[in-house]
């Protein structure tokens, strides 16, 4: 009887368990996942991250003053991101984090990172620069978005969101000063 028991268990617990993992939602379309790993120079993967997350604002009806994709761009972008408000803060929330993990995994593996993706390459500082003004971008959001948030959870979600455009724009005090090439004079001017 057991053995009969122990067998019908493992028969029905894939079912529930293949499930469960079919409910669990990505933060990343198919497409985006695509122009995710076709991104390797640190600073057009936090293009391709930013322009993510303003999808997600648009898809909440949020003007973010980010660029959107061109019509060009449009079909390697795929669809719209779609899910509820409580998914979509998540997802900025993610993409947020994700950024900011492929910042540190660079920083972390700087002798092995391409060479314009070193630290001292001219990568590294553009892409956390380019980070940090978007995420200037968002804060202000987030922080009007927050009062109109009644769950709890999502208020969470959003002062998660908040506190690491905090952490990004910190983070721009680390770099070198920033080298703005001069504009080659004319002759006889």
């Amino acid at each position: 009887m057991k053995v009969f028991l122990v067998s019908i268990a493992l028969i029905v617990l894939p079912i529930f368990v293949t499930s469960a993992h079919a409910q669990r939602r990505d933060f990343m379309t198919d497409a985006e996942i695509e122009l995710v790993r076709d991104s390797q120079e640190i600073d057009k993967r936090i293009d391709v991250l930013t322009k993510m997350i303003d999808r997600r604002f648009a898809a909440l009806g949020i003007e973010s003053g980010g660029t959107k994709p061109g019509a060009k761009e449009q079909k390697a972008w795929g669809d719209a991101p779609t899910g509820s408000r409580s998914q979509l803060f998540s997802d900025i929330r993610q993409l947020l984090q994700k950024a900011v993990d492929d910042i540190d995994d660079v920083a972390e593996h700087n002798a092995n990172a391409q060479t314009a993706n070193k630290l001292e390459g001219p990568l590294f500082p553009a892409a956390v620069r380019k980070l940090a003004a978007a995420a200037n971008r968002y804060k202000p959001l987030l922080n009007s978005e927050l009062p109109k948030t009644p769950d709890t959870r999502d208020k969470g979600t959003i002062l998660n969101a908040i506190e690491l455009c905090d952490s990004i724009t910190d983070s721009v005090a680390n770099l070198p000063p920033e080298v703005i090439p001069d504009k080659k004079k004319k002759k006889g001017t």
